[in-house]
């Protein structure tokens, strides 16, 4: 043998280990971005979020929820030109929120049913640029009660059936005004069969329903109270008619009476401290489910972000991809526009 030709190494004296190290190194898969981006499990893309929004009453008119840094109420005018940013964003839809004139909130809830109302205008508004985009109005009367509940109180009592009479109602002229899916968020009993029913027989077949099916009596809604203006009305809590966190297996039989009643989709709010919710919901049923990543959520991470101590662009991003990941068809987040334009670039 030629003095030039090179001898194999030989293979270290490597002792295999569980997992079958070094034949195995989940490293190498990890080592290039391209590889990373190859062997993804999970994607997040523009097209996974709904972006929700805030409407108040004037013209050219933008306030800023004190406790939600970034997100500020639009008026109409201004909620149609965030809807064309949502539409260059790629985001598929937006969900709208009244802040209803104290002067207007009622004992029953009477504004909801005014087809003139912020969130009919806005739609109608929106509707009327032929875009490609899905507005969701939210079916719950907690924007027009003055009492900051999400049904009609009669004594100490949020009753039920009566609120689902005036949940059709609503229903009815959210539908009118070009809705494209209906978000019952109330957690009546029964809501969803008589909310589709009412649809179906009104001309309303193909309004898409998207059920709050399992919305726990959370603390992390403050600030969205705050942005819609019920903070300070609120009487009592919701612990009658919203769910008990420590539930699991209640979420699934919520989901699965709202599936069977006519929902098309399945919600699960608030988001990140329920992704075995989100899970369990979307393995058991295998129907589109989405999360709402709520105010409180938002409102943490960007006090963290003002204040230095995690990193907005990657945290906001983590934060979303964790709902892809626990199984989430979408996720409703005020980061929205922020995270469609850093997923695009």
């Amino acid at each position: 043998m030629s003095s030039r030709t090179r001898q194999p190494t030989p293979a270290p004296e490597t002792e295999t280990l569980s997992g079958g190290f070094p034949a195995i190194r989940m490293r190498r898969n990890r080592k290039a971005s391209w590889s990373r981006r190859l062997v993804a499990e999970h994607q997040l893309s523009p097209a996974d979020l709904i972006w929700p929004m805030f409407v108040v009453d004037g013209a050219a008119h933008r306030t800023p929820v004190a406790s939600m840094p970034g997100v500020e109420r639009l008026s109409v005018d201004l909620i149609v030109e965030a809807a064309k940013h949502a539409v260059d964003l790629g985001i598929p839809a937006i969900a709208l929120f009244p802040f209803t004139d104290p002067k207007k909130r009622s004992e029953d809830a009477a504004e909801a049913f005014n087809p003139d109302n912020l969130v009919c205008r806005a739609t109608r508004a929106i509707k009327a640029q032929n875009l490609d985009l899905g507005v969701i109005l939210d079916v719950a009367l907690d924007p027009y009660t003055s009492h900051g509940h999400d049904g009609l109180l009669v004594g100490d009592e949020i009753v039920n059936d009566e609120t689902n009479a005036a949940l059709v109602k609503q229903a009815l002229v959210q539908a009118e005004a070009g809705a494209d899916v209906l978000a019952p968020s109330d957690m009546m009993d029964g809501r969803i069969g008589v909310i589709r029913s009412a649809l179906e027989g009104n001309g309303f077949k193909n309004t898409q329903i998207m059920s709050y099916a399992a919305k726990y009596a959370s603390a992390f809604y403050g600030p969205f109270r705050d942005a819609v203006g019920s903070s300070g009305l609120l009487k009592g809590d919701k612990r009658t008619y919203q769910m008990n966190p420590a539930n699991t297996e209640e979420a699934l039989r919520e989901v699965a009476i709202d599936l069977d009643e006519g929902a098309d989709m399945v919600m699960v709010k608030p988001g990140m401290p329920y992704l075995d919710v989100v899970r369990r919901v979307s393995e058991t049923f295998g129907v589109p489910t989405f999360a709402y990543q709520v105010s409180g959520e938002y409102a943490m991470l960007a006090a963290a972000f003002e204040k230095g101590w995690l990193d907005p662009d990657k945290t906001m991003l983590e934060s979303l991809l964790a709902f892809k990941r626990a199984g989430a068809s979408g996720v409703l987040t005020y980061f929205a526009p922020k995270a469609a334009r850093l997923l695009a670039d």
